[in-house]
């Protein structure tokens, strides 16, 4: 019995790979939406592989590299994947002579991550919360703009995300932001306590309402505010 529990959170991230496999064939043939849904997916359990691994006390080195190897597909390789389609779909008004390579600068998105998750790996500062931001988050970030273009009416934001140097612009805050030494809070909740998890609390509260009043476009914008009040919160802590 414990030979099998041993395995069981290794294949969850397994599974956490092979949505990332699936995303990227949706993100191949641009359909961005079950891209978003399967690395969605694939982030749901990446929080399960972890959590069994603790419950069933089975932690590995073996289970950790898996997971950085699954993740940098799913929270790597798929957004800057997607940047590059959204870069290359938009450039072709400025694509003459050395703008044609544009679109590939989308891969320093997987880079970026690629970089955090090694780092991850031998941080010893990282284990109740995070310094830069999560590969998850960015790639729901990331993810979620062309399913913004998508459903916007706002002009703004269509010629914003139809730019190629604002989507430049966004991969490489992307690519500094997953490797910035910014504290960002943890959302796991140790203790049923309000007053201990109060700023948990309140960003699941915020999240909610934003995506309930803004749909996708709630998704960077609860990227943005997580990274906001993890800022604060730091000053906070400081003083």
């Amino acid at each position: 019995m414990m030979t099998i529990k041993k395995h069981i959170p290794n294949f969850i991230t397994l599974l956490n790979l092979f949505c990332g496999c699936i995303a990227l064939v949706f993100a191949f043939n641009e359909d961005f939406e079950m891209a978003f849904y399967f690395v969605c997916l694939g982030i749901f359990l990446d929080f399960f592989d972890g959590f069994f691994a603790r419950l069933f006390n089975v932690s590995s080195p073996l289970g950790l590299q898996l997971d950085s190897l699954a993740d940098m597909i799913t929270s790597g390789v798929v957004p800057g994947l997607v940047m590059f389609q959204m870069m290359i779909s938009h450039s072709s008004t400025a694509a003459a002579g050395h703008l044609q390579f544009f679109p590939y600068l989308g891969f320093i998105i997987a880079l970026g991550s690629c970089y955090r998750l090694a780092n991850f790996n031998i941080d010893t500062r990282q284990t109740d919360s995070f310094i830069g931001l999560p590969t998850p988050a960015n790639a729901l970030f990331i993810l979620s703009l062309p399913l913004v273009l998508k459903y916007t009416d706002s002009l703004m934001l269509i010629e914003l995300l139809t730019n190629t140097w604002f989507l430049l612009a966004v991969t490489l805050l992307s690519a500094y932001m997953l490797n910035a030494e910014i504290p960002l809070f943890s959302l796991k909740i140790k203790k049923f306590s309000f007053k201990e998890n109060t700023l948990q609390v309140v960003f699941l509260i915020c999240s909610l309402l934003l995506l309930v009043f803004f749909h996708y476009l709630g998704i960077p914008l609860l990227i943005l505010l997580y990274v906001l009040l993890s800022v604060l919160n730091n000053k906070v802590l400081k003083k």
